[in-house]
């Protein structure tokens, strides 16, 4: 596990640099850094709209008695797609991008779930009474 982290800590902001460096060389520098400002800006703002209407949908169920586990997968979707956005890179906005659109987010929610439910089958996650819980 902590090579897969050292490794995604090393080869991520490299890949990050280099393809920085490729668009600095194709469009220009100054359109390059213009580029990663508006995908900062954008996601931000993309990201605030996607999760107002993930958090909208999460009281509604819980308002209509049901749990929201859909919109509480959807809400880390959104919530790693903004973070992603935010950084300076084009690779990490695009799966930022794919993250927070509602066409391609059920993909990533299918794999988060997939995840989960893998970590709670072999005991690396349990789930134990909450504060509300008597």
């Amino acid at each position: 596990m902590f090579r897969w982290l050292a490794a995604l800590i090393i080869i991520v902001p490299a890949a990050e640099l280099w393809g920085i460096i490729q668009m600095g060389r194709w469009i220009g520098g100054w359109q390059t850094f213009g580029l990663l400002l508006l995908s900062g800006f954008g996601g931000a703002w993309l990201a605030r709209n996607e999760g107002r209407k993930v958090w909208r949908e999460a009281q509604h169920q819980l308002q209509s008695g049901q749990m929201p586990g859909k919109a509480l997968l959807d809400g880390l979707c959104v919530l790693a797609g903004g973070l992603l956005l935010v950084m300076p890179g084009f690779i990490s906005d695009i799966v930022g991008v794919t993250l927070l659109f509602p066409l391609t987010r059920p993909f990533y929610r299918l794999l988060l779930y997939a995840g989960l439910e893998r970590l709670v089958r072999t005991g690396s996650l349990s789930i134990r009474g909450g504060p509300f819980r008597r």
